[in-house]
C-alpha cells in the first residue's frame, strides 16, 4: 500500500501526464481534472504492492481509462432518456462509436484501449492485461477487425470517411 509521502511524489511524477492524457481523449479540461482526482484517488485507496513505479503508473492510466469510457457511456445513456435532438452529426457519430465501443468484450477494449490510446507496447499490455506477450499482437488483430466489423455494420466506417 502507498505511504502518503510516496504516494505524494508519485502524483508529483505522473499527474501531468495523465491529465493530458485524459484531455486528450476528453477534450474538456473540467473533465480531465475530475477524472484525474477520482483516478488518483483510487489508487491511493487501492490495496496493491507500491514497489514498480511503472506498475503504479500503468494501472493510474488504466484507472482514468475506465473513468473516461464510464462518463462517455453516462453521458450517452443520459442523452437517450432526455431525447435531446442531436447538434450535429459530428457528435451523432461520437455517440455511435462509443455506443459500438462500449459492445465490445471487455479485454477487446482493453486491448485497444492499451493499444492505441495509452500507446503501450505489446510488452506493457501483456503486462498489463496479464496474458501471453506473444498473444497480445493475436487479440489486438482480432479487436481491431471486431470493432471494424461492428463500426461498418452500423455505417459508421461510411459516415467517418465522409
Amino acid at each position: 500500500m502507498l505511504t502518503e509521502h510516496a504516494f505524494g511524489e508519485f502524483y508529483q511524477r505522473h499527474s501531468r501526464a495523465v491529465w493530458t492524457y485524459v484531455y486528450r481523449v476528453t477534450n474538456d479540461a473540467a473533465d480531465a481534472d475530475d477524472i484525474v482526482q477520482e483516478a488518483f484517488l483510487r489508487l491511493f485507496q487501492a490495496e496493491i504492492e507500491a514497489s514498480d513505479d511503472e506498475g503504479l503508473r500503468r494501472y493510474v492510466f488504466r484507472i482514468a481509462g475506465n473513468l473516461v469510457v464510464d462518463r462517455w457511456r453516462r453521458r450517452v445513456r443520459d442523452a437517450r432518456e432526455t431525447a435531446a435532438p442531436v447538434e450535429s452529426d459530428s457528435v451523432a457519430r461520437d455517440l455511435d462509436v462509443v455506443r459500438i465501443f462500449s459492445e465490445l468484450k471487455p479485454r477487446e477494449r482493453a486491448l485497444l484501449w492499451l493499444a492505441y490510446v495509452e500507446g503501450d507496447t505489446h510488452a506493457g499490455i501483456a503486462e498489463s492485461l496479464r496474458l501471453a506477450r506473444g498473444s497480445v499482437k493475436v487479440l489486438l488483430s482480432r479487436a481491431r477487425a471486431r470493432l471494424r466489423d461492428l463500426l461498418t455494420a452500423r455505417g459508421v466506417v461510411e459516415r467517418l470517411e465522409k
